[in-house]
């Protein structure tokens, strides 16, 4: 693969910013990550060791008549079973604490857990969990959530009066009247996919009792500190400040590590072992497998949608309904929703909109966030009507959104203006050059589109074009905040510089812009500065390393720590000390009636063109260029950053050619990665360009915005549009499997 890196910079930026912001400094964690010394979750070893495996339901929907733990006690190895009855507060939840920690009533979907064995050795347990035996009465199995959600549907949690989990409806304009104005109509029927997050490590961790003060320690993978530490300390009824919660490194996330997965249990397993008089650490690895069904996907969502324009090229109505998958338990299903609410009309200032969305319930595995939680979904369904809508209006792609982008003030479906120096339009104009896209008298024009080779007429190739933007932090009346802690330490000159913040490095180097945001507030120099974080007992609340947040609130609230330390040391207090609680300025819910709100802090912008090659015999799909054209406000960390963007972009790549993962009646098909495939190196494309453009949001600090989910948002929408391009055929429905595109382009 090739890269071309472009950075642009605009000249409202502070030029004063260059010790350390703006540098591509290597990350902190590298060396440890490549020599192998870096310690992960499933690393850590102690002494005396237990070891625990977890019993999964394996089937999707059936009421639990009994458990028999006796055969697997007996094993000689086996410590201890432990089952619901062991369980102080059989609950938990994210969102809300509708899944039990341990089953004992009914299971929900294959991924439940039932019992717990610690035993010796990770085997002794594997072979004694074979022995619970489990009497299970099956019941009515729900897979397709537009079934969930029919008033007659069964209800999955009987203390719900409906399996709709959450549901929103936007009103802006007349929708019909704006039809009415239109002359031209489409229509159209579009689903997206589950997707696995497949990151390195599967969840492992270890916990054990602190001799020194008797509290329970848990290590593991996750990505919000003091949210771990409240539902460990929730479901095992203990005082908050009895759990401490560490993370070691954390071998990617992208969502998946939002949810509790290992936590609760590991802990449950400790405490129960320690009032037995047994006082040992126990530990335990999933196996890929175990993962796989054990923890959330990315939501499918199913659309049903309606827009009109004008014949010159103004839409004026769009009619969007759509339905996601929530799986068995909430998680974070209720604010996937709502970004994906948002999303659906684009970002475009359209008069006359009317959604209607709902997630519900089913006995699939629950979903949860995974990278673009939610703005992807929506954006595929945005971007691909207007590139309908310009092959019926026989107009350029990029034309007719040029016609209707928001700019900076204009009024989203949500009634309330894009703010915070939106670009959407700037970064639009840019990716087009960049692939050869001409603003001429005409207007908007692809003056050299790729041609397909004449010599090899079953090879197609296409160009296609899509945009986006992405909420940077948590919306829609959260308040949003971080924490940190700045310490300057030395008599006459800087010695040390201290950082310390809860934020949880899932392998996207933020403790490495979090030093270089200590280092620029306070003047040191980069080398001086050093991280205390991820341990709850020496962190503030600091948020979930989520929402494309962290650049924007963790150095936000560093930026305030360090100013006030250095201050405190310029009036020759020595250490200076200063701590900061950076409060994001108000967001606002949607009204339940016109769906009016306020709904982010800030905004980052995106677009991309791919350029790719269809083989007609095969149905396989290769990408020759992508383009990626990105306003993140200000590059902290320019390499940083185009790794990010490439990193997601290859995820979405996955996502939208192969990912495809399969499932009938609940049970899952494709459980490993020998049969749910990810990218490899020859799914890269063999031109990747990635152009940063910097534009500063008036709240971020430096000026900079998110950078972590933005380029999610119109990759599949690009790809889709590339391959109708190459074939004259609209795929609505992905991922693009050589199958599928075979199927539509009706050769099998």
């Amino acid at each position: 693969m090739r890269h071309h890196q472009d950075i642009s910079l605009q000249k409202n930026l502070d030029k004063t910013m260059n010790k350390t912001i703006g540098k591509s400094i290597p990350r902190v964690d590298a060396r440890g990550k490549v020599t192998g010394e870096t310690q992960f979750s499933g690393d850590i070893t102690m002494p005396n060791m237990a070891y625990m495996k977890i019993l999964f339901a394996r089937r999707p929907h059936a009421l639990i008549k009994n458990i028999d733990t006796s055969a697997a006690e007996a094993m000689d190895g086996v410590i201890a079973v432990f089952t619901a009855k062991n369980v102080p507060v059989n609950e938990y939840g994210l969102q809300i604490p509708d899944q039990p920690v341990l089953c004992d009533k009914i299971v929900r979907f294959v991924g439940d857990q039932v019992a717990l064995v610690i035993a010796e050795t990770e085997q002794i347990a594997a072979k004694a969990r074979k022995l619970i035996v489990v009497d299970y009465e099956d019941l009515p199995v729900i897979t397709d959530p537009r079934e969930s959600a029919k008033p007659d549907s069964v209800l999955l949690h009987a203390d719900k009066e409906s399996n709709i989990v959450s549901s929103h409806q936007i009103r802006k304009g007349d929708v019909e009247a704006g039809f009415a104005e239109a002359d031209v109509i489409i229509e159209a029927e579009l689903a997206t996919p589950f997707q696995e997050h497949a990151y390195l490590q599967p969840e492992a961790g270890v916990a054990y009792i602190d001799e020194d003060d008797g509290r329970l320690v848990v290590a593991a993978a996750g990505q919000w500190l003091k949210d771990e530490q409240h539902q460990v300390a929730h479901a095992l009824g203990l005082p908050i400040e009895k759990v401490r919660i560490l993370h070691p490194a954390i071998g990617g996330a992208f969502g998946g590590r939002e949810d509790i997965s290992v936590q609760i249990v590991l802990g449950l397993a400790t405490l129960r072992l320690h009032e037995r008089g047994i006082h040992r650490p126990v530990k335990i690895i999933w196996t890929r497998e175990e993962s796989i069904i054990g923890h959330s996907k990315r939501h499918p969502f199913y659309f049903k949608a309606r827009w009109g324009a004008t014949k010159d090229g103004n839409i004026v109505a769009a009619e969007i309904d759509a339905i996601s998958d929530a799986g068995a338990y909430m998680y974070t299903s209720n604010k996937v929703l709502g970004n994906a609410t948002l999303m659906v009309a684009g970002p475009y200032e359209i008069p006359n909109v009317k959604v209607d969305t709902r997630s519900a319930y089913t006995n699939n595995i629950p979903t949860g966030a995974l990278r673009g939680f939610g703005a992807p979904q929506g954006a595929f369904l945005a971007e691909m009507m207007v590139n309908k809508l310009a092959e019926s209006l026989e107009m350029d792609p990029v034309e007719l959104r040029m016609k209707n982008i928001l700019h900076e003030g204009s009024l989203m479906s949500v009634q309330t203006p894009l703010t915070g120096n939106a670009t959407i339009d700037k970064v639009t104009e840019r990716c087009a050059e960049e692939a050869g896209w001409e603003n001429t008298e005409k207007g908007w024009i692809l003056t050299n589109p790729p041609k397909s080779d004449e010599n090899k007429p079953h090879l197609k190739r296409g160009i296609g074009f899509a945009c986006g933007f992405k909420n940077t932090g948590f919306s829609f009346g959260y308040q949003e905040n971080s924490w940190a802690k700045v310490e300057i330490h030395g008599d006459t000159e800087f010695e040390r510089v201290i950082v310390h913040h809860g934020a949880a490095d899932v392998g996207q180097g933020t403790h490495t812009v979090i030093m270089q945001a200590a280092a620029e507030a306070t003047g040191a120099d980069f080398d001086l500065v050093e991280f205390i974080g991820e341990d709850s007992d020496l962190d503030g609340d600091s948020g979930s390393s989520s929402a494309s947040r962290m650049t924007f609130m963790a150095l936000n609230a560093v930026k305030g720590a360090g100013e006030q330390a250095l201050e405190k040391w310029q009036n020759e207090e020595r250490p200076a000390i200063a701590e900061y609680k950076y409060l994001a300025p108000k967001t606002t819910p949607f009204d339940p009636e016109t769906g009016k709100s306020t709904p982010n802090v800030a905004y980052g912008h995106c677009a991309q063109v791919a350029d790719l090659e269809v083989d007609t015999e095969t149905g396989h799909i290769h990408i020759h260029n992508m383009i990626s054209t990105s306003d993140l406000g200000k590059a902290i960390n320019p390499q940083q950053v185009v790794g990010q963007i490439e990193g997601g972009t290859l995820q979405m790549i996955g996502h939208t050619l192969m990912e495809d993962f399969i499932h009938n009646d609940g049970y899952v098909q494709t459980a490993e990665l020998s049969t749910y495939l990810i990218p490899t190196v020859l799914d890269i494309p063999t031109n990747f360009k990635t152009v940063i453009v910097e534009y500063g949001d008036p709240n971020g600090p430096w000026g900079a915005r998110g950078v972590g989910e933005m380029m999610t948002v119109p990759t599949s929408a690009a790809i889709v549009a590339a391959v109708h391009n190459a074939t004259g055929v609209w795929f609505n429905e992905f991922p693009l499997t050589p199958e599928r595109v075979l199927r539509g382009l009706r050769k099998i």
